[in-house]
């Protein structure tokens, strides 16, 4: 994600002529525009092969269940089993 906000923050100052990137010409520094790009897709890719992309959806699971069940043990009146035993 970082990749692509860079990605588009030199577009914006390129298009709009701001900074050392907005003097650019598009013939010579094309490469350097679309490189954040580039870089974007390699790091989607390496995320879905590496698997951390699943990783990541499943530990946001876990967290939701873990925070349901303690949200309905609250609703119970009920205290966390691991406190009560002390």
């Amino acid at each position: 994600m970082w990749f692509v906000a860079i990605g588009v923050a030199m577009l914006v100052m390129f298009l709009g002529g701001i900074g050392p990137i907005g003097s650019w010409v598009w013939g010579d520094r094309w490469w350097a525009l679309l490189t954040p790009f580039g870089f974007a897709i390699l790091w989607w890719a390496w995320a879905d092969m590496s698997g951390l992309t699943q990783k990541k959806a499943m530990d946001k699971i876990e967290a939701k269940k873990v925070a349901r069940r303690q949200k309905s043990l609250d609703a119970l009146g009920l205290k966390d089993p691991q406190k009560r035993r002390r």
